[in-house]
């Protein structure tokens, strides 16, 4: 049986010096959700949030089968170890794609804010850079390219609270933007999405570099996860240093 775990002191043992936004959002209460093989005592667990399952502890076979039922079709979740990586091998064998993505360093003091500054002022004639307000807040919600910039909020006063962004408008339309995806105590998470026909005019960069300036301001750290290594790459050009390279798998439910 899998027990949905309340207090979190319970689980936290088992991520003991995990470097992960999303899992502090969830040892934190802000976002996510913890389940194990107890709520009271676990030697397994996993944090859940958004796209992401993070496991950790003894593998447990019931635990990597489990998904949240309000959970859609599709995860990354990650193993904290090789003997995760085995377990999740032989429970999704044939709907499990393995991939690699990449960890950066949590430097509070490396950005070079002249920097970004430039970075962020160098918004081309014809477009606007804007805070995310409550209407760009639902109409990114309405937009498949973009949703992930605000998925994870309920509400737009829930976003307001926790959340950050901006986005890069043409006409009044987005085509880039760069928001928190999930949110902790101190920082978010940075999520950068682009129009597919505007990509590679280097509007990722004008939005992220906006977006490490408005956390700087407010005192919060811009955790950066990247997908790939053209996400690690601009990350770098940002100013972040990369950590280590990990597996994790994309699990889509049969």
């Amino acid at each position: 049986m899998i027990f949905s775990i309340k207090q979190a002191k319970n689980a936290a043992p088992l991520f003991a010096g995990w470097q992960e936004t999303m899992i502090w959002s969830c040892l934190q209460g802000v976002m996510g959700n913890l389940y194990g093989d107890s709520s009271q005592n676990p030697v397994s667990a996993m944090a859940w949030l958004g796209d992401f399952c993070f496991l950790a502890g003894k593998p447990d076979r019931e635990l990597a089968l489990f998904w949240p039922k309000k959970v859609q079709n599709f995860v990354i979740m990650v193993p904290q170890d090789a003997a995760w990586e085995k377990l999740l091998e032989s429970c999704y064998p044939q709907n499990a794609r393995k991939v690699t993505r990449y960890a950066t360093k949590k430097e509070p003091d490396v950005f070079d804010r002249e920097k970004l500054r430039a970075m962020a002022g160098a918004v081309p004639g014809g477009y606007v850079l804007q805070e995310m307000g409550e209407a760009l807040f639902w109409q990114c919600q309405k937009t498949a390219w973009c949703k992930d910039l605000v998925s994870q909020y309920e509400d737009f006063a829930r976003y307001q609270k926790y959340g950050l962004g901006v986005v890069l408008l043409k006409d009044g339309e987005p085509v880039s933007g760069a928001s928190s995806y999930t949110s902790y105590e101190g920082g978010i998470e940075v999520e950068i999405d682009t129009r597919k026909d505007c990509r590679r005019q280097g509007f990722a960069k004008i939005c992220g570099a906006k977006l490490i300036l408005d956390c700087l301001e407010r005192g919060w750290y811009p955790g950066w996860d990247a997908q790939n290594p053209w996400s690690l790459a601009l990350a770098q050009k940002l100013g972040y240093h990369f950590d280590h390279a990990y597996t994790a798998y994309e699990v889509v439910r049969g």
